[in-house]
């Protein structure tokens, strides 16, 4: 039986995983288009982050963690290729339950994630609304644009399914993961928390026409074991959208579902779907949300 410890330390060295090309889903991921945008170079995809913490939260918190754990992670600034982040996983001491603070942070002494995990159900679980419409469905034809004033407030987004097999569960570490860990390369692999985290924007992108968008909070609730194997669905209703410092944001609850209809996450989705026109001169910390 795992111990948690107290604490866990890591070192990554910031990598786009998609490489640097003009067929890039998302372009704030490509050089020329992040640039344009007022920032120093290409962003690296937030969740793609977040999952370079997994070795040192399963340090810490052990692996009861990917079962039934929870994470709300903020990210505040950008992580850009070649970046030294240290991790740093700490419990908090004097709470009376298991919850640790995590933190990755740049050469600088940038905190460009923060987070607090926990064991079992997150405080917040019951905040976050299920959608009804669960059962995949073709992508709209053609898709229509998210928009501010038109953003499907309390309605459900069309699901979609996905593959998610052993391969594809070995294939994302191998493209997003710096460190091989046999829970998600070994014969039976589980879907790693990154990846996991990242349902959210594959299913706007099936419902919508969205130019760039940037990832800027997740509340995540892992519900039970995510074992590869099949098919995955994602479902999600539209919570909320609102205007910040010209970035149009949009609030999405989602679930990730085996295929027999377990739930396996429940998850709060906060993104930028437009980003703001970026002003001369404004600094990288200036452009960010929060």
């Amino acid at each position: 039986m795992e111990t948690p410890a107290d604490a866990a330390d890591q070192m990554v060295i910031a990598f786009l995983d998609e490489g640097d090309g003009s067929e890039i889903e998302n372009p704030i991921h490509a050089d020329g288009f992040a640039r344009e945008h007022g920032f120093r170079g290409p962003l690296v995809g937030g969740v793609t982050v977040w999952g370079w913490a997994t070795p040192a939260i399963l340090n810490a918190a052990g692996h009861a963690w990917l079962d039934r754990g929870w994470s709300e992670i903020v990210f505040r600034q950008p992580t850009f290729p070649g970046d030294r982040m240290e991790i740093r996983v700490r419990a908090q001491t004097g709470r009376g339950d298991d919850r640790y603070a995590v933190s990755l942070t740049n050469q600088d002494g940038v905190d460009c994630v923060v987070a607090t995990i926990g064991l079992g159900y997150a405080p917040w679980l019951d905040e976050l609304t299920a959608p009804c419409r669960l059962a995949p469905e073709p992508a709209p034809d053609p898709k229509p644009q998210l928009l501010l004033d038109r953003a499907p407030i309390g309605r459900d987004l069309v699901p979609m399914s996905m593959s998610g097999t052993a391969e594809d569960a070995r294939a994302y570490v191998r493209r997003s993961q710096p460190a091989d860990d046999r829970r998600f390369t070994g014969e039976r692999p589980r879907l790693h928390p990154g990846w996991i985290a990242g349902r959210p924007e594959d299913l706007l992108r099936h419902n919508f026409e969205i130019p760039a968008s940037m990832h800027t909070r997740s509340r995540v609730q892992h519900l039970a074991p995510a074992v590869a194997g099949g098919p995955i669905a994602v479902a999600a209703q539209c919570v909320e959208a609102y205007e910040r410092k010209g970035h149009h944001v949009g609030v999405f609850d989602c679930l990730v579902l085996d295929a027999g209809g377990v739930r396996l996450a429940h998850i709060q989705h906060t993104t930028i779907f437009r980003i703001a026109t970026p002003v001369v001169g404004a600094s990288e910390s200036r452009r960010a949300v929060d």
